[in-house]
């Protein structure tokens, strides 16, 4: 990497998203490499700008862009900041593979049943397929949250020592936030709180928030 990135992320969320966009987890990748970095924002409530699609198929956020290497998706950005950086990955080749490993179960694994409870919260919670649906979603990611905390054990991180896996997983368990599930496990709980509590993401997430610009008055 040979120049100072650039990262997109929104101008405005909604307040239920605010330290959830995943943005917050480049800028956090980034805080823990020691890297400065530039923010392109877009307002999510009109059209993405016509160039943005060749840095982002889909339009979402984040992209990366490092002068060198240009990127969409939160997990190859990481893990490409990871590459340059030993806070965030290990440089033994198998503590590296299960790093990696875990930022893929954080997203494969986990995130899409969280995210889907979290559409239900959030988009249909009295809708009769919602209703019906949500104590199924609850019991998967119940199941998935105790296979962490049982891997977790006793030890602070995922590997014995912090890596981008945990970083990733940190951000994933944040999605259920005001659910109560993750307060159930106290060892995920601990760990989550431990995550939150380094310096890097305290800087990531004020970062994050200072960005966020005022809902324009309605006419």
């Amino acid at each position: 990497m040979t120049g100072q990135p650039t990262i997109s992320a929104f101008s405005w969320v909604p307040d239920f998203a605010r330290g959830l966009v995943r943005d917050l987890r480049v800028r956090w990748a980034l805080e823990e490499a020691g890297r400065g970095y530039r923010v392109r924002k877009l307002d999510p409530r009109t059209e993405r700008p016509a160039d943005y699609f060749a840095e982002q198929p889909f339009g979402q956020v984040p992209t990366y862009n490092d002068n060198d290497v240009q990127l969409f998706e939160s997990g190859a950005i990481v893990l490409h900041i990871g590459a340059s950086s030993e806070t965030l990955l290990p440089a033994d080749p198998g503590e590296r593979a299960r790093a990696t490993a875990w930022v893929f179960a954080a997203l494969n694994s986990l995130e899409p049943h969280i995210q889907q409870l979290a559409a239900i919260d959030l988009f249909d919670p009295e809708a009769e397929w919602a209703k019906a649906r949500r104590p199924e979603v609850v019991k998967m990611i119940e199941g998935r949250l105790q296979r962490v905390a049982d891997h977790l054990g006793d030890k602070e991180w995922l590997e014995g020592r912090f890596t981008v896996g945990d970083l990733m997983m940190v951000t994933v368990l944040r999605i259920l936030r005001g659910t109560g599930l993750v307060e159930k496990q106290p060892t995920l709980a601990a760990y989550q709180a431990r995550g939150e509590a380094r310096p890097a993401f305290q800087r990531a997430l004020a970062a994050q928030f200072a960005d966020f610009e005022p809902e324009p008055a309605a006419a």
